[in-house]
Formats: C-alpha cells, structure tokens, sequence
C-alpha cells in the first residue's frame, strides 16, 4: 500500500501500527492486523480511527508485555474482549474474543502476509473482517454507513454466502446483507 496523500494523523497511526507489528514479531507473538487498516490492506479507504489487532486469548499477556516494552502505555478498559494501549495519543486494541468469537489458530492461520506501510504483517481475510464487523452490530449499535464503503471496494475477495451462513443469527447482519444485495453491492440470491 502506498502512503501518498494520507495528512499527518493518518502517517501517525500508520507509524504506531507499524511499532507494534514489529514489536509483536519481534517478540514471537502470534497476531493479526484486522478492523480498518486491514481493509486498507485490501484496498479499502485507509482508516483514521485506530489500530487494530487480533491475538489469541493466552497470548494477550505476551503482546501487552511486547508493546509496554517498545514504551507503549496499557490503558485499563471495562470491556472483557480486548486491550487497549496508547502508542502517544494512538489507540491500539488487542481483541481476542471480536463479537463472543475467540481468535484461534484457525482464524491467525487465515491471514495472508501483505505489505501493510512497507511492513509485511499477517491481515485477516476480507470474509473474517465482514463478520466481525456484522456481528458487531446491534440494537444500539447498528449504524451501516460506516461499512458500506469498505464492503463495496472489498467486495469481490469476500465470500458472501459464507458470511451470509456465520452470521445467520443476527437480525443486523441480515438487514446488512439485504441492504446490499439491494444497493446492487452483493448478488443476494444467498439470503
């Protein structure tokens, strides 16, 4: 991926997700980049907001431990699926368990190793992304517009039957999928 034109902020947060991808590695830890900068990865619009990063469950000590020690700071968060540190004002989420799912070996041996910034670092697949990213969603959290953009430039890598059927249970999903089956994103004949 190229970093032309992105404005200052965006060349700060490519700077820490490459910080903390090397720390990772460097330190052994199995990771993942996922959320927006993976879909900037594939080739989606490059993401302003944070960083993000999948680890199983039982490495999360071992990555906080990798990114404290390359003089990032932990933040304490109430929420009982992630991590959050602070690479300066730069928020980095280690999730280990996106919507009640666990990251497992399965879902770190999907990731391809891409080019992310001139660093490579494993990204997950347009398909985990889109899941996630649907079963996300909910009674008090269901804004699409976000998504749609991402959705319709990584449209042709994601295997939407296969999202369709992991996200099966979830009204939100659905109506996401439908709303793109009808804005002619997707072909729907799946649903």
């Amino acid at each position: 991926m190229t970093d032309g034109g992105s404005s200052a902020g965006e060349e700060t947060l490519l700077t820490s997700l490459k910080r903390a991808a090397g720390a990772m590695k460097e330190a052994g830890v199995g990771f993942a980049l996922a959320g927006g900068f993976a879909a900037y990865a594939r080739g989606a619009a490059i993401s302003t907001h944070d960083v993000d990063f999948v680890v199983r469950e039982r490495d999360l000590q071992a990555a906080l431990d990798a990114l404290t020690g390359a003089g990032m700071r932990r933040r304490e968060c109430p929420e009982d699926w992630l991590e959050k540190v602070y690479d300066d004002d730069r928020l980095i989420d280690l999730i280990f368990r996106p919507s009640g799912r666990a990251v497992d070996d399965g879902m770190l041996a999907r990731a391809d190793e891409l080019s992310v910034a001139a660093v490579n670092m494993p990204v997950l697949p347009a398909d985990d992304l889109v899941v996630m990213r649907l079963l996300a969603y909910s009674e008090t959290a269901c804004d699409f517009s976000d998504f749609l953009h991402v959705c319709r430039a990584l449209r042709e890598q994601v295997d939407w039957p296969k999202v369709a059927k992991e996200t099966e249970h979830s009204p939100y999903a659905y109506a996401f999928l439908t709303l793109l089956d009808r804005l002619d994103v997707i072909e729907g004949g799946f649903l």
